[in-house]
């Protein structure tokens, strides 16, 4: 039996949902994003790297004891992945927005759909 073709047209995204998917998305991808950060700092820190970056800072601004306070410095990351997580959310809201004025506009976005019977193993 050939496999059976139909078209699907999407003409609306529930925005709910899309708040929903793209929040879970962003909050992921910055949760992967500062442990991937955590870890480059320990390894520079172990390397000497922040030491050495630390020591030039410090006879550029004439300090002495100039230093990178590691727990100030990831709080910092966190509340700027936060806000970036809260405009990226926001924008892919307005994307989808947007997506269901042009498709009231335009008739959606149209989809080919092919389906298949598994033949038996």
């Amino acid at each position: 039996m050939p496999p059976r073709r139909f078209r699907q047209t999407i003409v609306r995204v529930d925005l709910w949902t899309v708040t929903k998917l793209s929040l879970c998305f962003y909050v992921s991808a910055m949760f992967v994003t500062l442990v991937a950060a955590v870890a480059l700092w320990a390894i520079a820190d172990a390397a000497g790297i922040i030491g050495s970056v630390e020591k030039f800072l410090g006879d550029l601004l004439s300090a002495k004891d100039f230093t990178f306070l590691s727990a100030e410095v990831l709080r910092g990351a966190i509340l700027i992945a936060l806000v970036i997580v809260a405009l990226l959310v926001v924008i892919t809201v307005v994307a989808a927005s947007f997506f269901n004025i042009f498709a009231e506009l335009f008739g959606g976005l149209e989809m080919t759909i092919k389906e298949e019977e598994q033949q038996p193993r």
